[in-house]
């Protein structure tokens, strides 16, 4: 009867679970969605709390309860600009999970393959399960815990750096050991010598020997990936943590682990995949730490950035007709993104046609800017994708780039040996005018020069977005 609950409890889990990343694609539908996770997951932990195997109840509500305090304080603490590295460390801990689950299923098939018959007779849970397999599905098991320890200990590594550039703490830019890549591919020859040795033996040391190949295969393969990259990376991870749970559900026998990871794996790929071709990158070049890359001296920028205050920002867009804004990073690091919205409201009551370009890589993670026009009452019509509004450029009067530079630098089509060659870009420097409201004269996070900052049509708004832009908004008549 528990097995039957527990069973109907997952599939309807897995159902919420479904919806819930259905609905995350779209603003309107996002709140929901985020319920139905919450309650899909709920419903999952108390299934298993009650299912067969259940036990040490007290350890478990403890656990529970710790756990959650720990997420409500990150929850309420932690800044919208944090979203990125948060998510990243997440993915770490999910990763490090898979391993020490794999350890412990291999520790007890290990257990109970040592056991006679009587005494894997009065075996309950797992340990039950185990002792009904038979030499081939044991054999199957086997290479289902070594897969998820080796996804698992790749993903842990590769998300604690990915979590140290995105904060800062690492050097974003692209480092690789002396050997470059074929330390990795040596890593991962190792890898596959211990499965063949683990299949054949079960012991302990392949095992061990395999998650130490992996663990620096994941830190080496993070290492080589560069700061413009880093949005594909975070999704490449989350593919890998989900990868890494479906394989352990395989070994635990959990049905709705192995879908639940399916999920996450499959939607972390697409997504991964979509931002790769978005930014031109090759999606094997990525996954594999940077492979290639264009190569040589890069263009030299010539001219000099040309500042400009608050009111000739003013005259400019009282002037204009036309107006699309630019969000990056930046906004987000200012919390700019209520005084956007009420610049926004001031030109649309003028009769201005004002709208958003929205690259899909803009800021660290996918998503990051909707997000955080969403939770300033943006319009959601007015929120554009870069195919639908980067052929609108030339028309368009006064174009505001706030706190962006990777996805706004004509170098990506203009030099091919730029990091950046090749990749789609907003075309904002074919407006009539461009004003880019930038902190100082750095060149951001991925350490690349743009052209832009230098062009005649463009004038920069120097100063901190929020503080910039709560000086223009009294005189936007």
């Amino acid at each position: 009867m528990e097995f039957g609950f527990t069973t109907a409890a997952y599939v309807v889990s897995a159902v919420l679970i479904i919806l819930s990343l259905g609905g995350l694609s779209g603003q309107e539908s996002a709140k929901r969605a985020v319920w139905y996770g919450i309650v899909g997951m709920a419903l999952a932990i108390a299934a298993t709390l009650v299912g067969p195997g259940s036990g040490f109840w007290l350890l478990s509500l403890v656990l529970i309860a710790g756990g959650g305090a720990i997420g409500y304080q990150l929850a309420t603490k932690v800044q919208m600009t944090q979203m990125p590295e948060l998510v990243a460390a997440m993915h770490s801990l999910v990763g490090l999970a898979a391993v020490f689950v794999g350890f412990i299923a291999h520790l007890e098939l290990n257990r109970v393959l040592g056991m006679d018959a009587a005494g894997k007779d009065a075996l309950e849970g797992f340990a039950a399960l185990l002792a009904k397999k038979e030499a081939v599905e044991i054999n199957i098991l086997r290479v289902e815990l070594f897969l998820g320890i080796f996804i698992g200990a790749i993903t842990f590594t590769g998300s604690v750096i990915a979590y140290g550039k995105l904060a800062g703490k690492v050097d974003s830019s692209a480092t690789k050991l002396p050997g470059g890549h074929l330390l990795n591919a040596s890593a991962a020859a190792i890898s596959l010598l211990c499965l063949v040795w683990y299949f054949n033996t079960g012991g302990f040391l392949p095992l061990f020997f395999m998650t130490l190949a992996a663990l620096f295969i994941g830190y080496h393969l993070i290492m080589g990936i560069g700061g413009a990259d880093m949005p594909v990376v975070v999704s490449m991870l989350n593919s890998y943590s989900g990868w890494a749970a479906a394989a352990i559900g395989f070994s635990l026998g959990n049905d709705l682990l192995i879908v639940v990871g399916a999920l996450v794996g499959s939607s972390g790929a697409i997504l991964s995949y979509i931002m790769c071709k978005a930014m031109n990158r090759s999606f094997v070049s990525v996954i594999l730490g940077g492979f290639g890359g264009p190569a040589g001296e890069q263009m030299a920028v010539e001219g000099e950035q040309i500042a400009i205050d608050a009111d000739g920002v003013a005259t400019a867009l009282n002037e204009a007709d036309s107006v699309i804004i630019i969000p990056g990073y930046g906004m987000a690091v200012a919390q700019a993104q209520q005084a956007v919205s009420e610049l926004v409201r001031k030109l649309r009551a003028q009769g201005k046609t004002v709208r958003f370009a929205i690259h899909p890589v803009a800021g660290r993670l996918p998503g990051h800017m909707n997000v955080l026009l969403a939770e300033a009452k943006v319009p959601y019509d007015i929120v554009m994708e870069m195919d639908e509004i980067n052929d609108d450029f030339p028309t368009t009067d006064v174009a505001i780039v706030i706190g962006s530079n990777d996805i706004v630098n004509p170098a990506a089509q203009d030099d091919p040996n730029s990091p950046i060659a090749g990749m789609p870009v907003l075309e904002c420097w074919k407006a009539k005018q461009v004003f880019v409201s930038k902190r100082g004269q750095g060149t951001g996070y991925s350490g690349i020069e743009n052209p832009l900052f230098f062009k005649e049509n463009t004038r920069m708004f120097y100063g901190d977005a929020k503080k910039s832009l709560d000086e223009l908004l009294p005189k936007i008549d």
